[in-house]
């Protein structure tokens, strides 16, 4: 199936309205020996401007400088000394936002995916941010590559399905950003931590979500 790649102007929104957009949609990887792989999106985090809680609260930083860059660009970074974990830069140059991709469902190239996660099993490759990072060989050295343009991690676009789960973050103390999106009902969605009870509700597709 062919699918066409999200544009630009997809992830130059406001991380909220993009993280949603993004569930459903098709994460490809081209490892470095030549092997594909892809992913479909189950579960996601946005990280605004004015967010305690995203990276960027406290300005650029040589850690984060990617957040700041132009949208559609990969934002990786290492956590608890063992974890890399995937974000789409989103908004406009500058303003310091991403959507964190916490979990996702095996399409293809499940071999290449355990093969460097050392599990075997399609639920328990992908469900968790450094699970999902980790089974597609993701870390610090593609930090800053391009999603639209680039060759070697991209996205696909596909049809959204529209129903989807809306809760807080995961780890995150304050409850008054609901920017946690999931699949509703997906095996695939990672075990976090739970949090207030959880919002099911349709949300209508943003007209930039066509290519």
């Amino acid at each position: 199936m062919t699918r066409r790649r999200l544009p630009r102007s997809f992830y130059a929104r406001a991380a909220h309205e993009v993280a949603p957009d993004l569930l459903g949609q098709v994460l490809v990887r081209i490892f470095p020996d030549g092997a594909r792989a892809s992913v479909r999106i189950i579960e996601v985090e946005a990280y605004g401007p004015d967010d305690p809680a995203s990276h960027a609260f406290r300005g650029e930083t040589p850690r984060n400088t990617v957040m700041f860059g132009p949208p559609g660009h990969l934002y990786v970074y290492f956590t608890y000394g063992m974890h890399h974990c995937m974000n789409v830069v989103t908004g406009g140059t500058a303003e310091g936002s991403a959507v964190l991709l916490r979990a996702a469902e095996p399409l293809e190239g499940e071999e290449e995916m355990v093969l460097r996660r050392g599990r075997e099993g399609p639920l328990d490759l992908c469900s968790g941010p450094g699970r999902l990072a980790q089974a597609l060989a993701v870390d610090r050295r593609d930090d800053g590559l391009d999603l639209v343009a680039g060759d070697g991690l991209w996205l696909e676009a596909t049809p959204r399905p529209e129903t989807i789960a809306v809760g807080t973050r995961v780890g995150v103390h304050e409850t008054t950003r609901r920017w946690r999106y999931w699949l509703d009902g997906s095996p695939f969605v990672s075990r976090g931590r739970p949090g207030p009870p959880t919002a099911k509700r349709r949300i209508p597709r943003a007209r930039s979500m066509t290519p």
